[in-house]
């Protein structure tokens, strides 16, 4: 017993001491980030996800000044590559094929943040690189009032068969455009080694003179450029909460199947504000920084261990229409085809456009 008890207060202790250890740790990390006193990204505008919940957080709670440039995940790595020491850049967000891409091209540092245990094996680097914070399924958006009386599409299946425009973006240089290539193909029995069924069904369409060259944006959409366009949920969902009639919209899951993946920070190997970056991605995955995407309509990667207020709850699409969704099982193939993608789009299907 007297061993028992010896073994349960050492465990304890030490429990107690790594708590404490991660405690001052962060202090330091925050001490450290307050010091450098700015944050730089890439790829993280105001509007994407509500990253704006975050910088605002980030300023308030520490006092680190915030810049973002928008831009593609191809570009963000490049840009690390190319600037090396002179970066202006600390911390990207980039899509989930992207992370192990920015390991091997040796232009991120690693940081575990303190709820590292509670992200999923499959989400996430296990040397800390890189880690999902939020999920995404690839969703249509829909101007109803834009469809001169046909049925709002639901599947892929509709874009077949329908008179629809549909706006997919730049698949050479967009995380979104090529995992909605994915989904089509997942949904028409393709996987992450074959697009070929959705090159085919989008060669088709845009024979028709139904693919457009509009990137589906908040933009393009108030201008009434967009008919579908094929966007990650949270995107769709923060747009059309955006527009001035949102009940003209529609977002929903394609029925037939959809992939899920997600985002991911990377933190620049040559960071001048390496602390504020570390710091910026701890809070992301904290419960309020966990809480601010799902404001912006993301599904958070820590969703089964935080508790969301039910209005932000209810910003979410029902748990129904995830039902036929795929997450990307293959990474090494998925990495392999989607640098591919880009050259089999201009050959297979912009050629056919009218």
């Amino acid at each position: 017993m007297k061993q028992l008890f010896l073994a349960s207060l050492l465990g304890s202790t030490i429990a107690m001491c790594t708590a404490a250890m991660a405690a001052d740790d962060l202090k330091t990390l925050e001490a450290a980030a307050k010091a450098e006193g700015a944050v730089n990204s890439v790829g993280m505008p105001d509007d994407w996800a509500n990253w704006k919940g975050t910088w605002d957080d980030l300023a308030k709670n520490y006092g680190l000044k915030h810049i973002d440039t928008d831009m593609s995940s191809a570009q963000e790595i490049a840009k690390f590559a190319a600037e090396k020491d002179n970066a202006s850049a600390d911390i990207g967000d980039v899509g989930a094929a992207f992370g192990p891409i920015a390991v091997k091209q040796g232009v991120v540092q690693p940081y575990k943040p303190t709820t590292w245990e509670q992200v999923p094996d499959w989400a996430k680097d296990k040397d800390g690189n890189w880690a999902l914070a939020y999920t995404g399924t690839i969703a249509f958006i829909v101007n109803k009032k834009l469809l001169h009386g046909s049925d709002v599409p639901t599947k892929w299946a509709d874009l077949k068969s329908g008179k629809y425009k549909v706006s997919i973006g730049d698949v050479s240089t967009a995380a979104q455009a090529a995992n909605g290539v994915l989904a089509a193909a997942l949904a028409n029995g393709g996987d992450e080694k074959n697009l070929q069924p959705a090159l085919l069904m989008f060669a088709d369409i845009a024979k028709q003179g139904r693919l457009s060259m509009a990137n589906p944006t908040i933009a393009t959409m108030e201008k009434g450029e967009i008919e579908v366009g094929v966007v990650w949920d949270f995107n769709g969902l923060s747009y059309k909460a955006k527009m001035a009639n949102p009940d003209d919209y529609v977002v929903l899951i394609p029925s037939d199947g959809s992939v899920i993946s997600g985002y991911t920070t990377i933190i620049n190997k040559y960071a001048k504000n390496p602390n504020a970056a570390k710091l910026t991605r701890e809070y992301i995955f904290s419960d309020a920084g966990q809480i601010n995407l799902a404001k912006g309509n993301a599904r958070p990667i820590r969703a089964e261990h935080i508790t969301l207020p039910e209005d932000v709850k209810a910003k979410l699409l029902p748990n129904e229409q995830y039902k036929k969704v795929t997450p990307i099982k293959d990474a090494d193939a998925w990495e392999k085809t989607s640098k591919a993608l880009p050259q089999k789009w201009n050959e297979e299907v912009i050629v056919e456009m009218k």
